[in-house]
């Protein structure tokens, strides 16, 4: 009676230990996200969501002992959209139109708008295509490459590379928190893997996505990978879901 006692014993203790291990991230925990999970999730909380919105942005450089800064303000709806400078006074009315890969300048003064770069330099180490809303899902091809930490957060680690040449970047290292599927750090590449510059993103901004607060970027740092101490900070705010009506990005309608 006594070992068959033990022996019941021992069995519910194997049970137990094997129900602690199955709570505590056994198969309950899912297999890991896609790659193309993360970037579509990560996007999001840089703007690229189904519907309209908009948010202001001030794009601040820090180079050779000088600053300078710029406001602007930025509308987006699904693949189009537009970033006005509203300040200071030489800068204001110089506009940016996204037209999906396709990238518009007009500024007072000129006859017509310019086609231009998303890769070409805005301010600093910011490019063109750095001011609107991210969406790696669609610009790039993903492949989660391992894990790291980002401070003290776990995070997935990803190789981006991009599917067209009129995207911002040829490739870039990217790392997303496990935990919320955050972007927090990015190296952005040359054609040949060479890292040139890097960036470190934070999210404390809300913004309601299907009526429930989400996380939003609040800024992106982006450092020279050569030049030491150079580096630009853009900063979000006020974002908000906004309805814009299609006219708003026809190139046709820059000219006023």
């Amino acid at each position: 009676m006594v070992a068959r006692k033990s022996l019941f014993t021992i069995i519910l203790g194997f049970v137990a230990v094997g129900s602690y291990a199955y709570g505590k991230g056994g198969s309950t925990s899912g297999p890991a996200p896609s790659a193309e999970e993360l970037l579509k999730d990560s996007d999001r909380a840089r703007g690229a969501l189904e519907g309209g919105i908009s948010w202001e942005i001030d794009v601040e450089t820090f180079e050779d002992g000088g600053q300078n800064k710029v406001h602007y303000l930025v509308k987006v709806k699904g693949v189009d959209a537009l970033a006005e400078a509203v300040a200071p006074a030489r800068n204001k009315g110089e506009t940016m139109l996204f037209n999906d890969r396709n990238l518009w300048f007009f500024k007072p003064g000129l006859k017509k708008p310019v086609a231009i770069s998303a890769r070409q330099k805005l301010m600093g180490q910011a490019a063109n295509g750095d001011i609107a809303s991210t969406n790696y899902y669609r610009d790039y091809e993903g492949k989660v490459t391992g894990e790291d930490k980002i401070g003290s957060a776990d995070c997935y680690k990803l190789e981006l590379k991009a599917k067209a040449k009129n995207v911002t970047y040829d490739g870039i290292r990217y790392w997303i928190s496990k935990k919320d599927h955050l972007g927090l750090k990015a190296e952005f590449l040359t054609v040949s893997g060479d890292m040139f510059k890097s960036a470190m993103f934070k999210y404390n901004n809300n913004v309601s996505i299907d009526g429930k607060p989400s996380l939003f970027v609040s800024e992106m740092d982006i450092l020279d990978a050569l030049k030491q101490g150079s580096h630009t900070v853009i900063k979000y705010s006020n974002p908000k879901p906004e309805s814009h009506p299609d006219s708003q990005f026809n190139i046709n309608n820059l000219v006023r």
